[in-house]
């Protein structure tokens, strides 16, 4: 929202929700253009991330690890390995499954990602100093630890 937070209800400009929404949204944005420049989107990221550091996984594992429902990852698998990004291969243990594995090509992208996104969260977390920076990650934790119990 591009209005002056000075002209808003003292309600709205106070309320913990709607700052989070309101941050939450500026962050997605911020990370879904960085990963748009490589004509990407968040749940390649995740699929790759998840690939790099788990190893090769079932569909229904990845969608487990990644909180991607089945039905959108498999369309974004499938543009990840026309890109040749990743590769699907039967399951020795069960070949009516496939296991997904992230290629060379897959792990070259994925560190030209995560350096866009760094830069991306740079730009977000730009007005914190480092301090406030770590203490806003640690009360972020905390807030959505807690929603666990």
């Amino acid at each position: 929202m591009d209005n002056d937070p000075a002209l808003l209800p003292e309600r709205l400009r106070t309320m913990p929700s709607r700052l989070l929404a309101q941050a939450g949204g500026y962050a997605q944005r911020t990370s879904a253009d960085a990963l748009a420049a490589f004509g990407l989107r968040h749940h390649h990221y995740a699929l790759l991330a998840a690939l790099t550091e788990f190893g090769p996984a079932s569909q229904s594992a990845l969608s487990d690890r990644t909180g991607i429902y089945r039905s959108d990852l498999v369309g974004a698998l499938n543009e990840l390995a026309e890109r040749g990004l990743v590769a699907r291969s039967p399951d020795p243990d069960d070949r009516r499954r496939n296991v997904v594995n992230i290629s060379t090509a897959g792990r070259q992208q994925l560190r030209r990602l995560d350096t866009a996104l760094r830069r991306a969260q740079e730009q977000l977390l730009a007005p914190l100093s480092g301090p406030d920076r770590q203490r806003l990650l640690d009360l972020l934790g905390r807030v959505l630890a807690g929603r666990a119990h």
